[in-house]
């Protein structure tokens, strides 16, 4: 099968059965947490955590049994998922360490202050060699200088930064949103961090990327899009030669949609349930609240098209300019969005607080919407850790 073509149901359910969010949960626990990242390549991360931070929101939608100390214990305990940049700061398998070392060679090459964090590196990576994982007020280097997020910032914090980005740091351990560094060589196997780039050019590193953004997505077109970020796919000449090559080699099957204008591809390792997805069968729905960078909503003009769903995140947009709310999650019912929900997680009284719940235009509150909402905020909950719930939603804004 090099080109199909799908109902826009159709293909609906291709992308929510790929990701795990229609019928019987696909993955579970520890386990489930880790192939779902190596199938999806890598997960956001953003650090805002109202009711569970981004990369978590991900998981506990797809993951049966999943707990936030499952993330924890990839990341920094069994050395599974490492922090490094994909599509902007993301969560991905340490065996994709070899992939990105071209992105490594750009920091070392680039990159802001080089003179004056090369001056200390040296001094850095000496003191974490002697003492192990540090966080910047451990080194007793004094400075500032103007930084990437904005502003001054201390040297310290910049350099154990830049030494990140290089590949000579990972992150060993996080305390709430403060991170501590280790040795690369010291965290995870020679044999992964000197293994050579499979890629050995840079038109092989754009169509690695591609591929790679779209098994992420499950769908996805030949146009601008925010789910080409970090990857070379933003540049539109380097991203057209790779789609081209792809699909010349067979990895890239067109998939034309049902009232789309514009072709869509999946990667050729979906080919099964692409077929499976075209007999038509049913999925049980399910009810999930979907995280504001979520895979799937990685383009968002693409789930308008295929859901009719219209979802814009509006945390850093100023209070008098939302519509809806500060952290609002989507609300996904079988095989639709149904609307969104603002939802906070009270820690000090461990109190989930659903504030807000706006259903889409022709979605009624029927006992059946009540009573798969009312079960999804009782396992978010659980999901908080939070052993009450307050809700304020008995008269949603429809």
């Amino acid at each position: 099968m090099q080109s199909c073509t799908l109902t826009i149901g159709q293909a609906r359910r291709f992308l929510l059965t790929k990701h795990g969010l229609v019928g019987q949960h696909t993955f579970t626990g520890k386990d489930g947490v880790l192939a779902y990242v190596r199938q999806a390549g890598c997960i956001q991360f953003d650090p805002v955590d109202i009711c569970g931070r981004n990369a978590e929101l991900v998981l506990q939608s797809r993951v049966r049994g999943f707990t936030k100390q499952m993330l924890t214990d990839l990341l920094y305990v069994d050395r599974r998922l490492i922090d490094y940049f994909d599509k902007n700061l993301a969560i991905l398998p340490v065996e994709d360490w070899p992939y990105f070392e071209r992105t490594r060679q750009h920091n070392r090459q680039h990159g802001r202050a080089r003179d004056e964090i090369d001056a200390v590196a040296d001094q850095i990576k000496a003191i974490v060699r002697a003492r192990g994982a540090v966080c910047p007020n451990d080194l007793g280097i004094d400075g500032t200088l103007i930084w990437y997020w904005g502003g001054r910032t201390k040297l310290a914090r910049a350099a154990l930064e830049t030494l990140y980005f290089r590949g000579d740091l990972v992150v060993h351990h996080k305390k709430g949103a403060l991170k501590h560094y280790a040795l690369a060589e010291d965290c995870f196997p020679v044999e992964v961090l000197h293994a050579p780039d499979p890629n050995v050019s840079e038109s092989a590193w754009a169509r690695w990327h591609v591929a790679r953004r779209i098994g992420s997505v499950g769908l996805l077109w030949n146009r601008p899009s925010m789910a080409w970020l970090g990857s070379p796919a933003t540049h539109s000449p380097t991203r057209q030669a790779a789609f081209a090559e792809l699909v010349a080699e067979g990895s890239l099957i067109v998939v034309d949609v049902d009232g789309l204008k514009e072709r869509l591809y999946c990667v050729a390792d979906d080919r099964a349930l692409l077929e499976r997805v075209l007999q038509d069968a049913p999925v049980d729905p399910r009810t999930e609240l979907l995280a504001p960078l979520d895979n799937l909503l990685w383009d968002r003009r693409l789930i308008e098209a295929l859901f009719g769903f219209a979802y814009k995140w509006e945390v850093y947009t100023p209070p008098e300019q939302r519509k809806y709310g500060h952290y609002v999650l989507p609300i996904l019912s079988g095989e639709r969005f149904i609307g969104r929900a603002e939802l906070v997680n009270a820690r000090k009284t461990r109190t989930l607080w659903v504030k807000h719940v706006w259903l889409e235009d022709g979605v009624e509150r029927t006992e059946a919407v009540e009573q798969a909402l009312a079960d999804c905020w009782e396992r978010f909950a659980r999901f908080n850790e939070c052993t009450a719930l307050r809700r304020e939603d008995e008269h949603p804004v429809a």
